[in-house]
């Protein structure tokens, strides 16, 4: 949705004042630096109290303050182009282009999108969710100025935990030799989702003792701007040259080596050195890397304190900085099983993606410190590397989110599949997520698993399902998949039995209607159970916990029913309910069947339970499937 428009060049919103640059840009450039530090502390309390309320990315976006603020100081928004690594941290960039009347709204349902979003507006060149893309897509960006002849720099804002993935470097390495008009914000917090892991972290923890070219350097550039007349054409000479002064005050760095001009380190939280830094890279028009260093979290001690506890929160209360709901997760359960695995094997280890506590591994990670290992955000080479590890003979357990596995389906192929390695993947967050939206929504994942050859795949639903389905994967040979989603555990009925059966017939044993479907919304289809029955129709449940392959049973159930109605919370193409029909139908099945999915969509964020609702997965919605006949698919 695009920004509201009015005629105010401020807007008023939960007892603050912010200025709005689609409006009047100069007006944020006229503060004082005082002003301007009142204006950050103003974002930050709004931060506080929408995310304590609506949940989201709170301790990235507290680090960012001044950092976007001086941003649009010294840039022109949307002349400049303002590219979001990841985009969680994007949160005062909103509010400072028209939106801040529309911030309370945002991660709900129809409202503000928790990462940048060019539908809604001008000022979000590009959308992002996840990471690394930044330096690339600024890159494209800048290279379309130059051949278009469009004014402006690109600026991208990445973080040294995104700079850990590959197509960073790939970036880098393009930008640095275009000569284009790109600026390169490094954002330096020391962290990613956990605490920045690998030789990138060590290398900017030594730039970041070395300010004394930079220093240097600020007191030399105000020193030239205040000499008449000669002053600033002599300041430009001074950035543009790679003089002998640089050499000797201050080693190149890998940056420079790359093509650009390295600038910093700078406070992340000093307005006027920031600014300042900003301008001479401005004037530079050419690559350049301005190192930043933040805390992430900044301002708000409870996340300056626990930093990965509030990368991505749920409502929490403000005063104690603890979730207002807390309980059993997937997660959770996956990393306790997982430490009893690794306590009776120790062939078993667990590698991620910067992820140790989102995935549930922190009590492995220090139980088991010389068997966990953090790639940081390299989802390639965790694959890869594990791949390297099967073939040594160990057992590795890849712990990722389901989107983010996406950018390892070459690897997964190529690296780990042909070979039949013992490579189990645990994918968490499989599914519909919420309020994140189109960016991190698990629903591909099986679709893009499906085609792999040789490769297993379980999705449970409960608890115990995920349990049994994680030992086994350890336990046998070849690659597999256990997918799982987020959150606590929903619903069974009182009399279903948890079986490590490949899958379970719920109901009787022939009739008309046969409802199948797997993982979370199984819950949704036992509900839906109790309400065909509540309106006089008979149905059975074949719930799958395995779900590639598919096997014989699946066609000798349904040949005893007359319907089938297959609901899958993912992607229609290529996903398992087109896989159990051709199954079905091989075994001899020639009754009819109806599939519900996502039918070649992204899905908007909202609540978990009403995006299933809007998309008929929850038990009303399978209920008046099935009641309306539902959609011919095979009859």
């Amino acid at each position: 949705m695009k920004s509201k428009k009015n005629n105010q060049a401020v807007t008023k919103t939960a007892g603050y004042t912010f200025p709005d640059v689609t409006k009047d840009a100069a007006a944020l450039k006229r503060m004082s630096y005082a002003q301007a530090e009142e204006l950050c502390a103003n974002i930050r309390s709004l931060l506080l109290e929408t995310a304590s309320r609506n949940g989201g990315h709170v301790a990235s976006n507290l680090g960012v303050v001044e950092l976007t603020v001086a941003m649009h100081r010294v840039f022109n928004s949307p002349v400049d182009q303002f590219v979001f690594d990841v985009g969680h941290q994007c949160y005062t960039h909103k509010i400072l282009t028209g939106r801040a009347d529309q911030f309370s709204t945002i991660r709900r349902e129809g409202g503000l999108a928790g990462f940048p979003k060019p539908s809604e507006s001008e000022h979000d060149p590009a959308i992002a969710g996840h990471s690394s893309t930044s330096i690339s897509i600024a890159c494209g960006l800048a290279r379309a100025k130059s051949l278009t002849g469009q004014p402006g720099s690109v600026v991208a804002v990445i973080g040294d935990g995104a700079l850990s993935g590959g197509l960073a470097y790939e970036g880098l390495n393009n930008a640095g030799r275009s000569r284009d008009n790109i600026i390169v914000i490094l954002n330096d917090n020391k962290m990613s989702i956990s605490k920045n892991v690998g030789a990138m972290a060590r290398y900017l923890a030594v730039i970041r003792g070395k300010k004394n070219y930079v220093n240097f350097k600020t007191r030399m550039v105000k020193a030239l701007g205040a000499i008449p007349l000669i002053g600033r054409p002599v300041k430009r000479f001074f950035f543009r040259s790679k003089s002998a002064i640089k050499n000797a005050v201050y080693k190149n760095t890998l940056f420079d080596a790359l093509g650009f001009a390295y600038l910093g380190p700078v406070d992340g939280h000093n307005m006027q050195h920031l600014e300042q830094t900003l301008e001479a890279a401005k004037m530079l028009k050419r690559p350049a890397i301005v190192h930043v260093c933040t805390i992430k979290g900044k301002g708000y001690p409870p996340a300056e304190r626990e930093p990965d506890k509030f990368h991505g929160i749920g409502k929490f209360d403000i005063d104690t900085g603890e979730p207002t709901h807390s309980s059993e997760t997937y997660s959770n359960v996956f990393g306790r099983v997982l430490c009893d695995i690794a306590a009776q094997d120790d062939k078993v280890f667990a590698i991620t993606a910067a992820m140790k506590t989102g995935t549930g591994l922190s009590r492995f990670a220090a139980d088991y410190h010389n068997r966990f290992y953090d790639c940081g955000i390299a989802e390639e080479h965790a694959v890869t590397f594990s791949a390297g590890l099967a073939a040594g003979g160990v057992k590795p357990v890849v712990a990722l989110y389901s989107s983010f596995i996406q950018r390892a389906y070459d690897q997964i192929i190529h690296d780990v599949a042909i070979q039949h390695l013992n490579v189990t993947f645990a994918v968490d967050r499989a599914g519909v997520v919420g309020e994140d939206g189109e960016t991190h929504h698990g629903v591909f994942d099986c679709a893009m698993l499906n085609s792999v050859p040789g490769l297993e795949i379980y999705s449970p639903c409960y608890f115990a399902e995920l349990e049994q389905n994680l030992r086994r994967c350890i336990a046998e040979e070849g690659p597999a998949v256990v997918r799982y989603p987020r959150g606590v555990e929903p619903y069974m009925p009182a009399d279903f039995a948890v079986s490590d059966a490949p899958m379970v017939l719920y109901g009787e044993e022939e009739g008309e209607i046969l409802l199948v479907t797997y993982g979370m919304i199984s819950s949704e289809a036992f509900k839906a159970l109790d309400m065909l029955r509540e309106k006089g129709v008979k149905a059975s449940l074949l719930k799958l916990c395995r779900i590639k392959p598919i096997g014989d049973e699946a066609a000798r159930i349904s040949c005893r029913f007359a319907s089938v109605y297959f609901f899958e919370e993912g992607i229609r193409q290529g996903g398992i309910g087109e896989s159990f029909l051709d199954t079905i139908t091989g075994g001899g099945f020639n009754g009819s069947f109806r599939l519900r999915a996502i039918d070649n969509r992204f899905v908007a964020h909202a609540p978990i339970s009403h995006l299933l609702h809007g998309l008929g997965l929850d038990a009303e919605g399978m209920t008046q499937f099935v009641l309306s006949g539902g959609e011919e698919v095979n009859g």
